[in-house]
């Protein structure tokens, strides 16, 4: 009779149990790693969610005035607008509207509210000015000329842009557009 080769975990019972001791150990370490990477993974996402939501509580202590300002914003103008036209009223009411505008300004400064005033010939900014009109101007192009109604921010947040009028390029009458040198003159 042939002699059938048998193989060495039939002939040695212990290191059939050696091979699948070693499949379980490998299989339990892999299941380790496994979990040890989603603990990694859940801590980093728990320590994402903490420092968002630290920030939207920082941004929203910051900006918790913003509301109410924008509501005081047209009550500011109107306080200045009669101040500047209370020449001809008594003077109890001219420092009435005085000390309201002043506690007005007060709180601004504590919310940290701040005007935006552009100076004449400061370069327009689209980010704090908004254009109302372009005029002819011997000013440089692009320079506020005059401004009509400040604006405010709360800290780097544009509540209102200043209203604005800014210089355009006076324009070259009866000459070439492409050139200041009139090529009719001789």
């Amino acid at each position: 009779m042939p002699e059938i080769p048998i193989s060495e975990t039939e002939s040695n019972p212990a290191a059939a149990e050696d091979k699948s001791l070693d499949k379980l150990l490998a299989e339990a370490q892999a299941r380790i790693e496994e979990q040890r990477d989603a603990h990694l993974r859940a801590v980093a996402e728990a320590e994402n969610v903490r420092k968002r939501a630290q920030a939207d509580v920082a941004a929203a202590h910051k900006f918790a005035v913003e509301r109410i300002a924008e509501s005081l914003l047209p009550v500011m103008d109107s306080l200045e607008a009669a101040l500047g036209a209370a020449e001809a009223a008594p003077q109890a009411l001219r420092d009435g509207v005085e000390i309201t505008l002043k506690q007005i300004k007060t709180a601004f400064q504590k919310a940290r509210l701040s005007e935006i005033v552009p100076a004449t010939g400061e370069r327009f900014d689209p980010h704090k000015h908004q254009a109302m009109a372009a005029v002819e101007s011997a000013a440089e192009p692009n320079t506020v000329v005059a401004v009509m109604l400040k604006g405010y921010q709360l800290h780097d947040r544009i509540l209102r842009p200043a209203l604005v009028t800014v210089a355009k390029a006076l324009e070259n009458k009866g000459g070439n557009p492409i050139s200041d040198s009139n090529p009719n003159t001789n």
